[in-house]
C-alpha cells in the first residue's frame, strides 16, 4: 500500500490510490480489505501489483489493467477499444429501469453501446422486454456480445454507423444512447488517462457540430414514430440541446441532474 501512495501521489488522490490498490487486490489475489485489516503480516506476491503499479504510473485507468470492471452491479469485459462505463451512465440506465420496469414487450434500441454496458443492464432488468444495440465498431461488438453472454442475457447486436442510417431497420418504443458528446476544445481538462487510453471516436465531437448524433438520433426517433428516448447529455450544451428540441418539435422533454449536479440526462418525447 505505502508503495502504491508514494509512487502515484500527483497522479491520483489518496482516497482513489487506495481504491484502486484494493481493487487489484481482490482481482489478483481474492483478497478483500478485512483480509489485509485483520493480517497485516500477510506475505503477498507482489509480481503482478508491481507490475499494475508501473501501468498505472503511465495514468492507464486500472479497468483497461484487468481487462474488466463493474457497472450497475454487474460483470463487464473493457478493452481499448470501449469507454469504461461511468456512475453517471448508471443513473441514466436506472431512469430508464424506473420507467419501464412494469411493462413487457418494449422494443429497446442502445445505439452506440460500447461495451454493451446500458443493453446488457437494461436487458438483465427488463426481462419481458426486447433489447438491441448498435455500434460502428466490429471490435466493440465482440466485447459486447462477450458481456451479453456472461451476464446470460440476450441482445440482438448489429454493426452500423449510425451516422449513414437513413431510417431504423424496425420500429422501436424506445430509444437510448450515451452518444460521443465531449467537444474537441474540452480536451485540455482532461485527465490523461482519458485522453491516452480511450477511444476518441466514442468521446469527442468537433466544436462546429457537438449536436451531430444527437440530431440524428431525434431524427430516427422521429421517423420510427419512437415513444421516448433518453441520452446521457453533456452538461456545458444544455441549452444548445433545448434549441434543437424546440427547432425538432419536441415539447415534451426533462433534464435531469446527476449525483454531482451537473447536467448530464435528457428524456424526451416522441410521439405524442
Amino acid at each position: 500500500m505505502d508503495t502504491y501512495r508514494t509512487a502515484l501521489t500527483g497522479i491520483y488522490e489518496r482516497q482513489e490510490i487506495d481504491a484502486v490498490f484494493y481493487r487489484l487486490l481482490i482481482f489478483y489475489h481474492h483478497l478483500q480489505r478485512i483480509d489485509v485489516s485483520l493480517n497485516p503480516e500477510m506475505a503477498i506476491d507482489e509480481t503482478k501489483l508491481l507490475a499494475a503499479l508501473e501501468e498505472l504510473k503511465q495514468h492507464k485507468p486500472w479497468q483497461y489493467i484487468t481487462g474488466e470492471t463493474e457497472f450497475y452491479g454487474l460483470p463487464f469485459k473493457v478493452t481499448s477499444g470501449t469507454l469504461i462505463p461511468r456512475p453517471e451512465t448508471e443513473e441514466l440506465v436506472d431512469w430508464v429501469i424506473n420507467d419501464c420496469k412494469n411493462t413487457s414487450g418494449l422494443r429497446i434500441l442502445d445505439i452506440g453501446t460500447g461495451s454493451g454496458a446500458i443493453a446488457v443492464s437494461l436487458a438483465k432488468n427488463l426481462p419481458g422486454n426486447f433489447v438491441s444495440a448498435i455500434d460502428f465498431s466490429e471490435g466493440a461488438l465482440k466485447v459486447a456480445e462477450a458481456n451479453a453472454k456472461r451476464n446470460s442475457v440476450e441482445v440482438k447486436f448489429k454493426q452500423l454507423d449510425i451516422l449513414k442510417v437513413p431510417a431504423c431497420d424496425e420500429h422501436y418504443d424506445i430509444i437510448v444512447s450515451n452518444p460521443p458528446y465531449v467537444i474537441d476544445s474540452e480536451k485540455k481538462m482532461m485527465h490523461d488517462n482519458v485522453l491516452q487510453f480511450e477511444p476518441e471516436t466514442a468521446l469527442f465531437v468537433p466544436d462546429s457540430d457537438p449536436l451531430i448524433f444527437y440530431e440524428k438520433i431525434i431524427s430516427l426517433a422521429i421517423k420510427n414514430n419512437t415513444s421516448y428516448v433518453y441520452f446521457e447529455i453533456n452538461e456545458f450544451l444544455k441549452n444548445d440541446l433545448e434549441t434543437l428540441l424546440n427547432e425538432k418539435g419536441i415539447s415534451f422533454y426533462e433534464f435531469r441532474k446527476d449525483i454531482f449536479g451537473k447536467w448530464r440526462m435528457l428524456k424526451l418525447k416522441v410521439k405524442s
